[in-house]
């Protein structure tokens, strides 16, 4: 009996475009002919896959350059999280038990919403005061809904640039309104996503989240564990649900991490105390 082992673990590009076998054989003159930049199904192809990565990571690179985009502040958490008036919204709209049940939570959970976009306005507050570009720390996100919204819309609405690092999925997910033109960016690999995300970031902002928000947040630890990127503020921010999601303190027990490892990591409830953490990290005036 043959094993059933899968040709390859995830999406490719192929899958991704909707390409069939047939399209990647470039049989005809006409497809032959084409130059290879200009050919979507040469691009496609396994033997491209170095540099479709080269192009997910020079592309945003060379545009946040030549927007004098230096420092950002990388900012997670859920999509899910609404703003309070969305969430009353909700509430007063809701029939079922269901409803209200959901309702209910996304008003308790609307503070999140809130606690991100003043965050956001705090940080383009700063740069209105610095006219050196080098000075400025730019609110960078995911580019989607939720917390990434909040804190882009806080900057953006204080005139700030904001940063938006978009991923492919199976439910596209679409950009927030709140991304400064010209610099929201679309990855399909979650791999170069993530180096974008570490590039420039001189400070990690963590609201609570879900597998993706855990998966960025155990790569930035890991690197800076392992001394990969210099030591930045790693801010996570709702004490309780960090420390009831992740059992710090029986990973020390168990000797898997360290106490100094601790010190990497600063918890805060609000805005203002976040703010803080990375002005005086900085010494920020």
């Amino acid at each position: 009996m043959s094993p059933k082992l899968p040709v390859n673990n995830s999406q490719t590009i192929t899958e991704f475009f909707n390409l069939h076998k047939e399209d990647l054989h470039e049989a005809t003159t006409d497809e032959s002919y084409k130059f290879a930049f200009a050919d979507e199904a040469f691009l496609a192809r396994k033997e491209t896959m170095g540099i479709r990565f080269e192009l997910e990571l020079l592309k945003p690179d060379i545009l946040l350059r030549e927007h004098g985009i230096e420092h950002t502040i990388t900012v997670f958490g859920s999509t899910r999280f609404i703003s309070h008036d969305e969430a009353e919204k909700r509430a007063a709209q809701a029939k079922t038990p269901e409803e209200q049940f959901e309702a209910k939570r996304a008003v308790d959970n609307s503070h999140f919403y809130e606690e991100a976009r003043k965050f956001g306005a705090l940080v383009a507050q700063y740069n209105t005061s610095q006219s050196n570009s080098n000075n400025k720390l730019h609110i960078c996100t995911g580019g989607g809904p939720g917390i990434m919204e909040a804190a882009s819309r806080g900057a953006f609405e204080n005139g700030d640039q904001t940063i938006g690092f978009n991923i492919s999925l199976p439910r596209e997910q679409k950009p927030n309104p709140y991304l400064t033109e010209g610099l929201s960016f679309r990855f399909h690999y979650f791999a170069l996503r993530k180096m974008h995300f570490m590039l420039r970031a001189r400070a990690i902002v963590a609201f609570p989240g879900g597998f993706g928000s855990f998966d960025e947040l155990f790569e930035v630890l890991t690197l800076m564990q392992t001394h990969k990127v210099a030591q930045l503020p790693i801010i996570l921010v709702g004490k309780t649900f960090w420390e009831n999601s992740i059992n710090f303190n029986l990973m020390m027990e168990y000797g898997v991490i360290e106490r100094t490892d601790m010190k990497l990591i600063h918890f805060t409830e609000t805005a203002e105390e976040t703010w803080q953490i990375i002005q005086q990290w900085y010494q920020l005036a």
